[in-house]
């Protein structure tokens, strides 16, 4: 059946979204790392971009924009259920509203930049993936998952830290946490790479799929072509 879900695929999907509402909470932290600042999504929002080479490489671009969707409503799910909490009056005993507001009270800024640029981030990664497969014959597919990681991650950062922590930061200090970042997040893409590598090769076995994107349509908004 053309629409048909397979283990592996959902199992995929659900760890896309958890990884992606993840780094959404864990981004409201910079962290200092040997005198140098990242917010500390950098835990998990890597592992995103890996899945999505996955999904791309075996399903194609059409799962691939099926998954980033999902992950986006999933995201702006989240954020909508942490603001309503926000707003509602806490209990005159708790004392931890101020803690919880902190993380869960997203400032509209921030919640635009993070959102944004998953969207478009994630989207180029897909994109640059499935198009290096196909120019490529589907060989190559460390050097395809390293640029395309490139690609999505650079876009990612550029959007995100001038719209989150523009005058909040200084500028040369925000141009060196934006540099960090998509170096340790391009990094830890080349250091799971191995992992990656087998994974793509069991799901392409057990799945008997290698889906190449020729004559499909890359618009972002056409999900309901899956």
């Amino acid at each position: 059946m053309k629409n048909k879900v397979s283990v592996p695929f959902m199992l995929l999907g659900i760890l896309f979204n958890v990884c992606l509402i993840a780094a959404n909470i864990l981004e409201t932290k910079v962290v200092n790392i040997g005198g140098v600042y990242v917010t500390a999504g950098l835990l998990v929002f890597p592992v995103s971009y890996i899945i999505n080479d996955c999904i791309a490489e075996v399903w194609g671009f059409k799962k691939a924009r099926l998954i980033i969707w999902s992950g986006f409503a999933m995201n702006f799910f989240v954020v909508s259920l942490g603001l309503i909490a926000v707003a509602l009056p806490a209990a005159p005993f708790w004392e931890g509203e101020e803690h919880f507001n902190f993380v869960f009270g997203l400032a509209p800024r921030i919640v635009v930049a993070s959102l944004l640029a998953f969207l478009v981030g994630s989207f180029l990664n897909a994109y640059v993936m499935s198009r290096m497969k196909i120019s490529s014959k589907g060989k190559n597919f460390s050097a395809r998952a390293i640029w395309s990681t490139v690609v999505g991650e650079t876009a990612d950062s550029l959007i995100f830290f001038p719209i989150a922590f523009a005058f909040m930061i200084d500028w040369p200090d925000l141009l060196v946490m934006i540099g960090v970042q998509i170096i340790l997040k391009t990094f830890y893409e080349i250091l799971i790479l191995p992992v990656t590598i087998r994974v793509v090769s069991y799901i392409k076995k057990i799945e008997d799929c290698d889906v190449y994107d020729t004559d499909i349509s890359y618009n972002i908004l056409n999900v309901k072509d899956i």
